[in-house]
């Protein structure tokens, strides 16, 4: 009767023996892929979401249906709740979105039931949902106060020609004049007027009814440059000086730029006969610290 055990034979001739090391090398299983590994060698599968989905928003913790995510169909939520990307989880298991959650139920608010923010966070609630693309939402928002108002607003700033230009020119030359003088502040000269032709007690009726009929060469008479360092206008609008100033202050405090303005009279050059230039100028003061 012939044995035949589990060992391999051995041969007899020792130059043709293979070590054990070399056989394992030869015949070794395939190593299990890491996760690292596995992860570069198959595409990752569809991502399964619960009905009720935990959220974790930059450290901010949130509840709410998975329909509620995906109620409109072009929005970023719907797209990353859509199962065609993976997000990560927290220790809790909660889904984790890296941003800054403290807007965030305004947004599942408005989601789950079309609730708008208070007016005091619209403006916040907006930039939201600008970077979540929720659509419905935006519109809803620009509709009210104070986006509606804001609307208008830049409307009329749409009339001002180069005037972003003008407020980064009356930044820069604060900050210049600042540092020259190691001071805490810095004042300007700025000039805002709202009318092309000048106006003054000595004008002729007449020739203020011909403000659109003036010539080529009567134009040029009153072109000249205030001595100023910054000059706003003209513009054709009801809204007047006082209107302009007011969003020049807005549009330097809403940067954190302290300023205070006067008027310290107008300009008084003379252009031709008895007319004058008469814009009126104002004194900005804008302080650093």
């Amino acid at each position: 009767m012939v044995v035949v055990t589990g060992q391999n034979k051995v041969s007899a001739n020792p130059d043709d023996a293979m070590s054990s090391s070399d056989a394992e090398d030869d015949f070794q299983e395939p190593a299990t892929p890491t996760a690292t590994q596995a992860g570069q060698a198959l595409p990752l599968l569809p991502q399964q979401f619960p009905e009720v989905v935990p959220l974790n928003v930059g450290g901010m913790f949130f509840t709410t249906r998975l329909s509620t995510l995906r109620r409109y169909e072009d929005t970023m939520l719907a797209a990353m709740f859509s199962g065609r990307h993976y997000i990560p989880t927290d220790a809790e298991g909660r889904y984790f979105i890296d941003r800054d959650g403290t807007y965030f139920g305004d947004i599942l608010n408005f989601l789950r039931s079309g609730d708008l923010p208070p007016r005091e966070r619209v403006r916040s609630v907006y930039k939201e949902a600008q970077y979540y693309s929720i659509g419905p939402l935006l519109d809803n928002l620009e509709d009210i106060q104070p986006l509606k108002g804001e609307k208008v607003r830049q409307a009329f700033l749409g009339l001002m020609p180069y005037y972003k230009d003008h407020l980064e020119r009356i930044i820069e030359i604060a900050k210049l004049r600042a540092m020259q003088r190691k001071a805490r502040f810095a004042k300007l000269k700025v000039c805002v007027f709202k009318e092309e032709m000048p106006i003054t007690p000595y004008e002729c009726p007449h020739f203020n009814s011909l403000r659109f009929e003036r010539s080529e060469s009567d134009t040029k008479l009153f072109e000249h440059h205030c001595e100023v360092d910054v000059s706003f206008g003209p513009w054709e609008a009801v809204a007047d000086v006082y209107d302009l100033l007011h969003c020049i202050v807005t549009d330097l405090s809403a940067r954190g730029i302290a300023v205070d303005h006067q008027c310290i009279g107008v300009c008084d050059k003379h252009l031709i006969n008895h007319y004058y230039c008469k814009r009126p100028i104002y004194e900005f003061k804008i302080t650093w610290w």
